[in-house]
């Protein structure tokens, strides 16, 4: 009877199932833990924040937190490290002061922003401490904008605006230094009238001289 059976009489296969330990992650979840690594930095800093803190204002458990992260470490790492890749989009205006006027205003709220001028400070003083945070602090402030600066150097370059030979490390410098001191390093509670005007126009010569 059983070598008779035709397929139309075999047993539909049962679903199979996923092994355990196999769950899949939210997208979801995860995207709410990495908001609130930001926001429990800002809050508490890196030395005080816990993964009980990050995990009640994700409204997650921890459990949540530890299936993508082993330490506080690993997930200020993992989301530092994300700013890199992220960037800022490379201005295209036409010419090199308006490229650098734009980049200047967006970054600047960026910077001034509540939540992000209470974690860069933290985290640079964490960087001093230890090195692995130091390398992502790193790779986040410096990949993330050099890709925006190569851009707007290049631009330039093919306009006519500056020189070819220009050395790309040090325009990055000029272009990023000074409003990052401002904002981040002596932390100026206001721009003054006219400042990010003034930097374009300073920042833009010295591309010119180099």
């Amino acid at each position: 009877m059983l070598d008779r059976m035709t397929n139309a009489d075999a047993p539909e296969p049962r679903p199979r199932r996923a092994p355990a330990g196999a769950a899949v992650l939210r997208e979801d979840v995860t995207e709410a833990i990495r908001t609130a690594v930001f926001e429990e930095l800002a809050a508490a800093g890196y030395a005080r924040m816990s993964i009980e803190g990050i995990a009640r204002r994700a409204g997650v458990g921890k459990t949540a937190v530890y299936r993508r992260w082993r330490s506080k470490l690993h997930v200020v790492l993992d989301v530092v490290s994300a700013l890199a890749v992220q960037g800022l989009p490379a201005p295209d205006t036409g010419s090199l002061e308006s490229d650098l006027r734009l980049l200047y205003e967006v970054s600047s709220r960026a910077l001034r922003h509540p939540v992000a001028s209470q974690i860069l400070p933290d985290l640079q003083a964490e960087a001093a401490r230890n090195p692995e945070i130091a390398e992502a602090v790193q790779k986040a402030l410096r990949q993330g904008q050099d890709g925006v600066a190569k851009g707007i150097v290049t631009a330039a370059q093919e306009r006519g605006e500056i020189g070819a030979g220009v050395d790309h490390a040090l325009a990055l410098d000029l272009i990023s230094g000074p409003l990052y001191w401002r904002s981040v390093v002596i932390r100026s509670p206001k721009l003054p009238k006219g400042y990010l005007d003034g930097l374009t126009r300073a920042t833009a010569q010295a591309l010119r001289a180099l």
